[in-house]
């Protein structure tokens, strides 16, 4: 390609092979190119390193001149106002523009920015003759000088915001702050996500500084200080009026939400008032209320915290422990260990007497050394060694088993029958009995007016035993029966 003409077209025979010397040339297999000084061109370079901007005249051997530093008063540039219209100067924006245009238009600015200030100049000087200057449009006309100073300030970072692509910029800090994560490197202190690049808690905590005395103390403590909560209840308060069907928003109505809100905040403390005075008037107990905290009564409390001369807080506050629904540590009957603290032979107990039953009262070292004693002869009671018998053959054991079934079996032939009449005869005898009685009753009953009559008092739900149905057969009453005039006889 020459220097400002048209590209020659190649054909596919010239561009094989200058492809296929490139090749040979990064093999090392070919001689590299050779600038007009003699210096090699390294054939690696890639083509928008080595290709000649358009601007510069190039030579017709290949070079990368204007890769080096030119010298001030080399012509870099082609002709002043003379377009090139090959690929890249078709493609250039400044492609035919004239750098000499551009002192014109300085020039220009200066003498109308120069003209401003001398009729301003002249305009303050005659105020000043005539005494009719103002403070208030001297200060203005600074802020009018002065405006021009702070228009790269408009766009902060982190608050950059794009309407056609809805991406809005955020999170970002200043690369001369520290990094959160780099704060405190103990890795039991905060949670640093490295997604959100945020930090709830305080890095400190575990170190015993005061929140108020370093410069980061969490994304929480940013969170939930200053104006935030009371915006957070407002908000809420919004969505909880909003379900009752009043139509207030908060960014559309922010007065008229806050008067709300007020006149709300009112009247629930005034209804708290007078429920509380209601419940004192009736049930008393106002000098309960008016004693001091019981931690100042009994000067003490279960929290532990370090201070140091300072008034910092060095060791305690810390987490709170997650405990059970059940009751712990709970010590009953002067005991001093709980029950179960103590394990014997497949026994619990309490560890501070060695007692085995529960909730007995706690006796003390006399205890264990009560039950020590009694357990030692117990046991080894139980380790002596007991004469081994001689085991019996099958036979044996078949004989005395047959043996025995036949004792069990007169003895229980002989009082069972006896015992098994006479437990029925007693039953049947009750069953009768109660069996009148329930007759009596549904007579009884049956006189009585329906509506005077109790709620299922004819209907029973259990189910009757063989004895009340034997009773019930011998007490109907059978009007067929022809001995049926006899019964009452």
């Amino acid at each position: 390609m020459s220097g400002r003409g048209k590209t020659e077209k190649m054909t596919r025979e010239d561009w094989r092979k200058k492809k296929e010397l490139e090749e040979q040339r990064k093999l090392g297999n070919a001689p590299a190119e050779v600038d007009e000084e003699g210096k090699d061109i390294n054939p690696h370079i890639p083509q928008y390193i080595s290709s000649v901007p358009w601007y510069i005249d190039p030579s017709k051997r290949p070079t990368l001149k204007h890769q080096r530093p030119q010298s001030k008063n080399e012509k870099q540039y082609s002709a002043i106002g003379e377009l090139t219209m090959d690929y890249d100067g078709k493609r250039d924006r400044w492609n035919g523009y004239d750098p000499e245009e551009h002192q014109c238009i300085v020039e220009e600015y200066a003498k109308v920015d120069l003209a401003k200030r001398t009729l301003k100049a002249q305009k303050l000087q005659d105020e000043l003759a005539s005494g009719k200057l103002d403070q208030t449009e001297r200060e203005h006309d600074s802020k009018d000088e002065d405006e021009d100073k702070y228009a790269d300030d408009i766009d902060m970072p982190g608050q950059n915001f794009d309407s056609k692509r809805r991406i809005t910029v955020r999170n970002l800090r200043i690369r001369e702050d520290t990094a959160k994560y780099l704060r405190n490197l103990d890795p039991n202190s905060a949670y640093y996500d490295p997604k959100t690049r945020a930090m709830r808690e305080n890095p400190y905590s575990n170190t015993g500084k005061n929140p108020d005395e370093v410069g980061y103390a969490g994304d929480n403590f940013v969170r939930y200080s200053g104006a935030t909560i009371s915006m957070a209840q407002t908000q809420l308060f919004t969505w909880e009026v909003y379900e009752k069907g009043s139509e207030v928003h908060l960014q559309a109505d922010p007065t008229k939400l806050e008067l709300l809100h007020r006149s709300f905040k009112v009247k629930k403390e005034d209804f708290k008032e007078e429920q509380r005075e209601s419940i004192l008037e009736k049930y008393g107990g106002q000098e309960h209320l008016d004693a001091p905290p019981r931690e100042l009564l009994l000067a003490q409390t279960e929290d532990y915290v370090e201070y140091s001369r300072h008034g910092a807080v060095l060791k305690g506050l810390e987490k709170a422990v997650a405990r059970s629904k059940y009751e712990e540590d709970v010590l009953i009957n002067n005991h001093i260990c709980i029950w179960g603290s103590y394990w014997k032979d497949g026994f619990w107990g309490y560890k501070c007497c060695h007692s085995m039953v529960k909730q007995s009262y706690c006796t003390g070292s006399a205890g264990i050394g009560i039950n020590n004693s009694e357990c030692t002869p117990f046991e080894e009671a139980i380790t002596e060694p007991q004469e081994e018998e001689q085991p019996k053959t099958l036979l044996e054991m078949h004989q005395d088993k047959m043996k025995e079934k036949k004792k069990n079996k007169k003895r229980d032939t002989d009082s069972s029958d006896s015992e098994d009449e006479e437990k029925k005869k007693e039953k049947l005898k009750k069953a009768l009995e109660a069996e009148d009685k329930r007759v009596k009753q549904v007579e009884m009953l049956m006189q009585l007016d329906e509506r005077k009559r109790p709620y299922n008092s004819l209907f029973e739900v259990k189910a009757p035993t063989e004895e009340e149905m034997e009773a019930f057969r011998m007490k109907r009453s059978r009007p067929d029966d022809p001995m049926a005039s006899f019964l009452g006889q």
